[in-house]
């Protein structure tokens, strides 16, 4: 019985070292179809502000605002579909822009459930977006679940601080 439990944690633990050791390097990240790459990027986006120490400072938001969720929610409330809107103005406005969204979550929920909301959010408000007349063709999504908060306090406050879609607009 301890052998069976023991060969099964080794097994578990491979499985894992072989997951995290054989992950998409960033540039396969990517290649999403879209024609991006990280020059383009131009190490734009949460995990560029995350590894640069910047995520979540004042003045690393970018001309498109960020829109808030509920608690395990990707219902966009009236305050998120007004945002939505002045983001569409904008792109409106500069036709060449393109916009990746998202989709990150608050630490509660296991990882795969914030991954798996966090693309539904990002989801939601491309979905947004689109009805509002925005080409699919210009909106990419991303979940990043719980891993790129922007606070880190486990306070009511922060946690909806975490609940976001983030905007991040590169030029074609």
């Amino acid at each position: 019985m301890v052998m069976r439990w023991v060969g099964g944690c080794v097994s578990i633990s491979l499985a894992c070292v072989l997951l995290i050791g054989c992950g998409a390097s960033d540039k396969d990240a990517l290649d999403d179809g879209t024609g991006l790459d990280e020059q383009q990027l131009g190490g734009r986006g949460s995990l560029a502000e995350q590894q640069a120490g910047t995520l979540g400072l004042p003045g690393s938001q970018g001309p498109l605002a960020d829109i808030y969720f509920g608690y395990d929610s990707e219902e966009l409330g009236s305050h998120a579909r007004t945002t939505l809107q002045r983001n569409r103005e904008w792109l409106e406005s500069h036709p060449d822009a393109r916009v990746e969204i998202e989709g990150h979550c608050d630490d509660r929920g296991t990882i795969e459930y914030n991954l798996a909301l966090g693309a539904r959010r990002a989801a939601a408000a491309r979905n947004y977006l689109i009805a509002l007349g925005v080409s699919p063709s210009r909106i990419t999504t991303i979940s990043y679940g719980e891993e790129l908060p922007v606070c880190r306090d486990f306070t009511p406050e922060c946690r909806q601080r975490n609940r976001r879609g983030h905007f991040v607009v590169f030029e074609k």
